[in-house]
C-alpha cells in the first residue's frame, strides 16, 4: 500500500493591495497646491522579506536623511510607503494605469506633482513608467530632486518631457558627474551658509527648486544628531571629502 505524499504548493507573490488614492499632500505641499508621491527613503525591508534599495545613488545624504526620522518612522507612514513600493515592484502596469486615471482628475490640471519626497528613481523600468505618464498627462507638471545622474543622462536628457523639471541633489555617489549648466541643489546647515555659498534658498517654496534661480540651497532640518554629522558642511562638501578619502585609499603609494 502506497502512501500519498502531498507536494508543496508553489508559492506565488500576492498581488499588492492597491491604495484608493496614490497622491498625497502634507501641510506644506497643500499650502502650495502641490501633490506628491513617495517611497521609503534609502532602503527598506518589506513584509515579505525583500530588501529594496530605493536610492541607489545615495551617498552622505543617507547619513542625515530627514525622511528617516520623525513622522516618517511612524508605523502607519512606513506601512503606506512600503505599500507604494510593493505596488510598483509587483504590478507596475496596474500602478501606471491607476496613476494615469488619478492624474486625469480636474484638480490636477495645471498643477504640480512632486515625485518623491523620499526615495528616488531606483530602476530604469520605474523611471520609464513616469516618463510615459508625463507624456500621457501633458496638462500636469511634474518635478523632482534626484541623484540618479547616470539614469537621467540615458533616459531623460535625450528627449525631456516639456512638463517635467528636475534638480540634481548633491550628496550622492554620482556628484562627480555633475556638469556645468546642470541645475543643482545642495543641503546647507542654515540660511547663512546658503547665502555665503552663493546659492538661492528654496525655503519659501519647494517649487523654487525648479522654478527659481539656481543653484538651489536647502536649509537642513533642525535634527540635532543629523546637524552634528554635517559638522558645518553642505552635503556636497561632505560628499567631496568622502570621495577624496576613497580616491586616496585607492591610489598607489
Amino acid at each position: 500500500m502506497t502512501t500519498a505524499v502531498a507536494l508543496p504548493t508553489p508559492t506565488r507573490r500576492r498581488r499588492p493591495r492597491r491604495p484608493e488614492q496614490l497622491l498625497g499632500q502634507n501641510s506644506e505641499m497643500r499650502a502650495e497646491g502641490v501633490w506628491n508621491w513617495t517611497l521609503p527613503a534609502l532602503a527598506t525591508r518589506l513584509p515579505d522579506g525583500r530588501t529594496v534599495n530605493t536610492c541607489p545613488a545615495a551617498g552622505v545624504c543617507g547619513l542625515a536623511c530627514y525622511a528617516r526620522s520623525g513622522a516618517y518612522t511612524f508605523p502607519n507612514v512606513v506601512a503606506r510607503h512600503q505599500q507604494n513600493l510593493m505596488y510598483v515592484l509587483d504590478d507596475l502596469t496596474g500602478w501606471q494605469r491607476q496613476m494615469a486615471a488619478e492624474l486625469a482628475h480636474p484638480r490636477h490640471a495645471g498643477g504640480w506633482v512632486r515625485i518623491h519626497d523620499a526615495g528616488d528613481f531606483f530602476s530604469d523600468h520605474y523611471l520609464s513608467a513616469w516618463l510615459r505618464l508625463m507624456a500621457f498627462r501633458p496638462a500636469v507638471s511634474f518635478y523632482c530632486y534626484t541623484k540618479e545622474l547616470t539614469r537621467f543622462r540615458r533616459l531623460v536628457e535625450p528627449a525631456p518631457p516639456r512638463n517635467f523639471r528636475w534638480v540634481i541633489s548633491r550628496g550622492g555617489k554620482e556628484d562627480h558627474l555633475i556638469r556645468p549648466g546642470d541645475r543643482v541643489a545642495d543641503v546647507f546647515p542654515d540660511d547663512a551658509a546658503i547665502r555665503a555659498a552663493g546659492y538661492h534658498s528654496q525655503d519659501a517654496s519647494d517649487l523654487l527648486a525648479v522654478l527659481g534661480p539656481a543653484p538651489v540651497g536647502i536649509p537642513a532640518n533642525n535634527i540635532p544628531h543629523f546637524k552634528k554629522r554635517m559638522a558645518g558642511r553642505s552635503f556636497g562638501e561632505w560628499q567631496a571629502e568622502q570621495d577624496a578619502r576613497r580616491a586616496a585609499r585607492r591610489s598607489p603609494r
